[in-house]
């Protein structure tokens, strides 16, 4: 077998793998990034709604199967710049109080080994990064922190009034953070009505790839292969560190070697990747003495909501400006927190049909061009039972069943009560529910104790001493926004751990 050697081995070039990367490109350490997919390419059908939901060009082939053994294709990307390609650039930091233990209808989100202010610098950092754009001082849960990098992207006309309304019904609608560059301006963000889902075409949106792995790319001591799978971590005979990464290539294997290992596939793909490296030192799989490898996994409860009025055209072409988060702490009941509600980007007739196939294309048109999309999100809570495991045939298997579903489904109603408070005729909802993959987390908590966690607070292994995992793997809590900021935040907290502790 083929062998090759590097300082620095990073799987995966995500929101976690990408920003370690450039962070970690300035040292004089040789890096190699290894992508399971490739580059995708700026072509028409990265704007097509046909081409990305209905023939999934860019989702995995992959199937996986959920809790039943049932099999299903989730909703997961292989390529260069990972799922980042995809997101819709909502970048929030996590509220203070996400970081502390915080009491739910359902049970208890546990509180993290940091916390906001250790976080501060690092999230100042990744919004720079990342190009945020947003407003501080209005968001009433919004923690202590200075101006944004850049002022928010303003609302559409119809967004306008709907943000009227609902300050005239007390509530304190807030301007989402977002990740764009340079909207407006000669070859920036067009403010299209394909971001949300969809690849950008013209490289306008804040993923991993533009925000990091090309600039990253640019230092010769930075290399990418793509097409390049992480068979398996292999170690020492003592069972202490990673020697190399068994690599499959273009159909070739490799060993790849490196004193230090970054693992960033993605919470239920790094998850795996330990359970497939057992060794007999580590019959359970790498890094779980805990047995905690793959447990714990989180993905937001989340609820597709459109307000529908048959004599209100929507000419809105870029939606997704618009916060709430009134109930993000406190419900207007029994007092326990609800989540968050986001306004999002424009439904398109085929992705809505995915819902009920059998409806004519065309009632599907006519229905979204009067409709108004909103997101309502819950927390998801750490469950032992929740997790990944590999099936017989080294597939992945994931357990899940959403919990804190009291909360969410308040949440949900006091929604259905604006929409119609705002006038919209008909609510309608759907939510993917047990086979959630977006918003993954948790699977490899971070913590102070080895017997309760994966991971120390810099995502270190407790037992692997060179194996480091920086995704949303580390999150003790889901928390009830959008987990892309932290991810990057943590990835430069960790970048500069290394560099002062292994590259001196």
């Amino acid at each position: 077998m083929r062998t090759e050697t590097f300082d620095i081995i990073i799987i995966g070039s995500g929101a976690g793998g990408g920003t370690v990367a450039h962070a970690l490109s300035s040292t004089a350490a040789r890096i190699l990034v290894l992508e399971r997919g490739d580059r995708i390419p700026q072509e028409a059908e990265n704007w097509d709604p046909e081409a990305v939901w209905k023939h999934l060009r860019y989702r995995t082939t992959e199937h996986w199967r959920d809790r039943r053994g049932r099999r299903f294709r989730p909703y997961t990307h292989f390529c260069v710049g990972g799922n980042t390609k995809f997101w819709g650039s909502v970048l929030y930091r996590l509220r203070r109080e996400d970081f502390q233990a915080v009491e739910h209808a359902d049970g208890v989100s546990p509180a993290w080994p940091v916390d906001y202010e250790t976080m501060t610098p690092f999230y100042d950092r990744a919004e720079r990064l990342y190009q945020v754009r947003g407003q501080h001082g209005v968001d009433p849960t919004e923690p202590e922190r200075g101006p944004y990098p850049y002022p928010p992207v303003p609302h559409a006309p119809a967004m306008v009034g709907i943000v009227e309304q609902l300050r005239a019904m007390r509530l304190h609608p807030s301007a989402l953070p977002l990740g764009l560059l340079r909207p407006g301006a000669s070859g920036g963000c067009v403010l299209c009505d394909t971001c949300n889902s969809f690849p950008c075409r013209i490289h306008a949106k804040s993923d991993a790839e533009v925000c990091c792995l090309d600039d990253a790319l640019r230092q010769p001591t930075v290399s990418l292969w793509t097409n390049a799978f992480a068979r398996r971590l292999l170690t020492d005979p003592g069972g202490r560190r990673i020697e190399a990464v068994e690599v499959e290539r273009n159909g070739d294997v490799c060993r790849v070697e490196a004193p230090l290992v970054i693992v960033s596939c993605g919470a239920v793909n790094s998850a795996a990747l330990l359970l497939r490296s057992a060794t007999a030192q580590h019959p359970d799989g790498l890094a779980n003495s805990s047995g905690l490898v793959g447990r714990r996994y989180m993905a937001h409860l989340a609820t597709m909501m459109q307000g529908f009025h048959p004599f209100r055209r929507n000419d809105t072409v870029f939606q997704k400006t618009v916060a709430l988060n009134d109930f993000y702490l406190r419900g207007p009941d029994d007092g326990y927190p609800l989540g968050q509600i986001q306004s999002q980007g424009r439904t398109h007739g085929v992705m809505a049909r995915t819902v009920a196939p059998w409806m004519p294309l065309w009632a599907f048109n006519a229905w979204v061009a009067r409709g108004v999309d909103w997101l309502a999100m819950s927390e998801d809570l750490p469950r032992e039972n929740n997790r990944v495991t590999l099936a017989p045939d080294g597939g992945i298997r994931l357990h899940y069943q959403p919990n804190n579903v009291t909360s969410h489904d308040r949440l949900v109603a006091e929604m259905r009560r604006i929409l119609r408070q705002l006038g919209f005729w008909v609510v309608m909802a759907h939510s993917h529910r047990d086979r959630n993959t977006t918003h993954q987390c948790g699977t490899l908590c971070f913590g102070t104790d080895p017997a309760s966690s994966v991971l120390d607070p810099y995502c270190r292994a407790h037992d692997i001493e060179n194996l480091f995992v920086v995704d949303a793997s580390f999150f003790p809590s889901s928390a009830a926004v959008n987990p892309g900021l932290t991810i990057v935040a943590q990835a430069l907290r960790v970048a500069d751990h290394i560099t002062a502790t292994h590259l001196t």
